[in-house]
């Protein structure tokens, strides 16, 4: 098999979402546009709580293509921080464009934990939370990240009643 390194410097090789230093550059040159061009953006943290054993090999990778689904526009991001937690980087969206998203999210993953319930699975369980703000120079990108994880941490972990929470700042 010959591996290809087109894409080996800005994706998780295990999911094949981008990885985070490619994220935080997109983010940060686009919060930077968006304040010159007053424009909303909103970041999301999902954390699904996959413990992958030998029988459900590559379960992570199927749900993030699930999740990427969702995500319709160009310019959405989909990003691995870590082992836990996954970015989604929306711009130039207002309220509407966000709960069309959610929406679209909720419904991805749950076929994904219907299509594991008929394979005699358990289904995932994942927290989503996420802020909306419009930048502005006097709003630094590390507040937004830090109230997107301070939320994240207290969201429910309940992938059926989950509770999103969006903050706008």
């Amino acid at each position: 098999m010959i591996y290809s390194f087109s894409n080996s410097g800005f994706r998780d090789p295990e999911t094949g979402v981008y990885n985070q230093t490619y994220f935080m550059e997109v983010f940060n040159r686009e919060w930077h546009r968006h304040i010159r061009d007053q424009q909303s953006v909103a970041l999301l943290y999902l954390c699904p709580h996959i413990h992958e054993t030998i029988y459900q090999p590559k379960l992570l990778e199927l749900f993030m293509k699930q999740i990427q689904q969702a995500l319709l526009r160009t310019t959405d991001l989909l990003a691995r921080l870590d082992n836990q937690v996954f970015a989604l980087g929306l711009f130039d969206i207002n309220e509407a464009g966000i709960h069309v998203v959610l929406k679209r999210l909720e419904t991805q993953i749950v076929e994904f934990n219907q299509n594991l319930l008929s394979q005699s699975y358990n289904p995932i369980e994942y927290q989503l939370a996420g802020c909306v703000c419009k930048p502005h120079k006097d709003l630094y990108l590390d507040k937004l990240f830090n109230t997107v994880e301070q939320h994240t941490r207290q969201s429910p972990i309940n992938g059926k009643e989950k509770v999103i929470d969006f903050y706008t700042n």
